[in-house]
């Protein structure tokens, strides 16, 4: 689809009339976005206001990232294209950050004096590692380590201070006095990695409406060779699978006052579903921010987490978080013992700038595949079927990014995540019992769902989940509890002909 030069997608979408008085169109009794002018403001509230016509695709549903999104041919490539608006300059950038993003780290000291520096202690040598293909990593399989996926760690507060930080957001989590924040299971030469992560998985069957039955697989996680003394023994543990990296910075530039609108913590119009707010201190700043980023939500930006992704996956440390020993805790000595790749002719840290920003870019311009048979007809039935479930009570299916996104390829684009980014109670059989940050042992971020479709054709598997619990899309809908128990029973109650469609819709995302 063409338009004039300098046309974005948006602006062709806001010629479309208004479906709503203005007044209702802006929202008057939710918090409201400062970056558009009224007549803009009511315009963007139109355009993503959920559909009511099933008949036919909506305008520009073809494109969920809005001029970012890549049509590239679908192949196991297809999160790992450039913003398609992106400049040249941009794209430049964008090769570069890649590099850095695939980059093998090494332990110290090395002859590759520019990439020494891994661990002592990590989970991966290379961000590649866990975001394979840039997308959703899975469990380990039998006899497998586990890479893309590892443990989280934290102990209840235990003193009045400790309340005080959580409750202020100076932190998010007590680390567990031992073995810090992250379980680690791999380490440089000359040192033991903390241990091994153990899962077993209890099957369990579902049966649905029509006598379909389902198993899900129930896990449990302990940890198994601790090579530096006993785990506190009130550590709560959290798996988490790497998450797919496309969109980001598209989500990056959603107004906060948008996802606000969405939140109701109390659940004040009574539908049952009480969308969260989470927020963490920017590192820069040190002001609360919205934070959307992460499996709770704990992450303000894309840069926080490129930075603590660096230090707590591979032990490299960067402008934004310095500490060169990674997650090696003060009880860990021989770890904190070890040689650190800082090299002072290069900066104070092991990945001094501008590795840290090239990366960043690189995580923020990873565009979302245009979707596929948007127009077929189980694919608009599957789509019917999933809002008059009531999935979109969370997976909210439009925004519009801000018009003041310092990148211009993330500007004001109407984009289509199907998440609010708000935290939500999922019931207790996906809690995990721990609390970080805003959230509670029971809430969950609302995932996006653009590029679900592709999990298979990128990653070689259909896991999913915060954990990879779920073997496919109907597992992962029977799992939902909590504020989504009505979106599953209205799944479980659907024959096997809606279920499909339903399915077809979501992998055409």
């Amino acid at each position: 689809m063409r338009f004039a030069a300098g046309m974005t997608i948006l602006a062709a979408a806001l010629t479309v009339p208004l479906a709503l008085p203005i007044g209702a169109a802006i929202g008057l009794d939710r918090p409201v976005r400062d970056d558009l002018t009224p007549k803009d403001l009511a315009r963007v509230r139109a355009v993503t206001t959920p559909t009511s016509d099933f008949t036919k695709p909506e305008n520009f549903e073809a494109m969920p990232g809005g001029g970012a999104t890549s049509t590239k041919l679908v192949n196991r490539d297809s999160f790992s294209q450039v913003s398609a608006n992106q400049t040249f300059a941009g794209e430049d950038r964008f090769k570069l950050g890649n590099a850095l993003f695939r980059k093998l780290w090494v332990s110290s000291p090395s002859s590759t004096e520019a990439s020494d520096g891994l661990g002592p202690l990590f989970n991966a040598r290379s961000c590649q590692s866990c975001h394979i293909k840039d997308g959703r990593g899975r469990p380990p399989r039998p006899g497998e380590d586990a890479v893309s996926m590892f443990l989280r760690l934290s102990v209840p507060p235990s003193a009045g201070e400790e309340r005080r930080k959580l409750a202020t957001h100076e932190l998010s989590r007590i680390p567990e006095p031992t073995y810090g924040g992250q379980f680690q299971t791999f380490a440089t030469p000359g040192l033991k990695p903390e241990g091994r992560v153990v899962i077993d998985y209890a099957e369990r069957d579902v049966t649905l409406a029509d006598g379909t039955i389902v198993s899900l697989r129930h896990p449990s996680y302990s940890v198994a060779d601790l090579a530096y003394g006993p785990m506190a023994e009130n550590v709560l543990m959290s798996p988490r699978v790497a998450p797919p990296m496309i969109g980001l910075g598209l989500v990056e530039q959603v107004e906060p006052a948008d996802i606000l609108a969405l939140a109701d913590p109390n659940d004040a119009d009574g539908d049952g579903i009480s969308g969260k707010p989470s927020m963490a201190r920017d590192p820069k700043t040190g002001e609360p921010v919205l934070a959307r980023f992460g499996w709770k939500a704990t992450i303000p930006t894309i840069e926080t987490q490129t930075a603590e992704a660096f230090s707590g996956d591979i032990g490299i440390s960067t402008p934004l978080v310095t500490d060169a020993f990674g997650e090696c805790s003060i009880a860990q000595t021989v770890c904190r013992d070890a040689p650190s790749g800082v090299q002072p002719r290069l900066g104070e840290v092991e990945a001094p700038d501008p590795i840290l920003d090239l990366v960043t870019f690189y995580s923020q311009n990873l565009a979302v595949p245009a979707r596929r048979d948007v127009d077929a007809p189980d694919v608009l039935e599957g789509k019917q079927l999933f809002y008059n479930a009531g999935c979109v009570a969370c997976h909210t299916p439009k925004f519009v990014t801000s018009s003041n996104a310092e990148d211009k390829a993330l500007r004001f684009q109407l984009i289509w995540p199907y998440s609010d980014f708000l935290l939500h109670d999922m019931g207790d059989g996906l809690a995990d019992g721990r609390p970080v940050g805003d959230a509670d042992g029971n809430e969950w971020r609302t995932p996006p769902l653009w590029g679900i479709g592709l999990t298979e054709t990128v990653n070689g598997h259909t896991m999913f989940l915060h954990d990879g619990r779920a073997r496919n899309l109907t597992e992962a809908i029977l799992w939902h509890g909590g504020e989504g128990q009505a979106a599953r029973d209205a799944y479980a109650a659907m024959d096997k002909a809606d279920r499909d469609a339903l399915h077809a819709f979501l992998e055409s995302l």
